[in-house]
């Protein structure tokens, strides 16, 4: 799947025509797709279910150490594409190739009933897991990180 990129923010905040903003300012984020996600170079980086070229370009420009398909022990960051809520299933299985401050982040259409973001919030929690962020990672596509709570890391 291609992806058109995306200038909204991480944050729930909106402006006044309703568009996501940076908290405090009105303004729509600047920053990088990658930054927002936290994409460090040399990160150990899985993506499960998610063809975007450019994203996938991105990635490779800044670690090399990708996997697609199955997840290595040790992983920073873990990109999972769910269409559906039955798909979130697969979340509590990702989490054991997870570093101690990794992240899952899921992927998920914007504006579907097929999958909602408490869908997602209630398999983190199922998984042991916890939500700690949104961003918008495409024009259609919304994104939620799960990470292992701080104090069982």
């Amino acid at each position: 799947m291609r992806f058109a990129p995306c200038t909204s923010t991480t944050s729930r905040s909106t402006n006044a025509t309703g568009k996501p903003s940076l908290p405090g300012t009105g303004q729509p984020s600047t920053k990088p797709l990658l930054d927002k996600l936290g994409v460090k170079p040399g990160d150990r980086i899985a993506v499960l279910g998610l063809d975007d070229p450019d994203f996938l370009g991105e990635l490779g420009a800044r670690t090399k150490d990708i996997s697609r398909g199955r997840p290595k022990a040790g992983s920073a960051l873990i990109f999972v594409l769910v269409e559906h809520r039955d798909g979130l299933d697969r979340v509590a299985s990702l989490r054991r190739y997870l570093k101690p401050a990794g992240a899952i982040w899921v992927i998920r259409p914007k504006g579907t009933p097929d999958i909602k973001e408490l869908d997602v919030i209630e398999a983190g929690k199922r998984a042991g897991l916890v939500d700690n962020k949104i961003a918008s990672f495409s024009e259609g596509l919304s994104a939620m990180r799960l990470v292992i709570p701080i104090a069982l890391r």
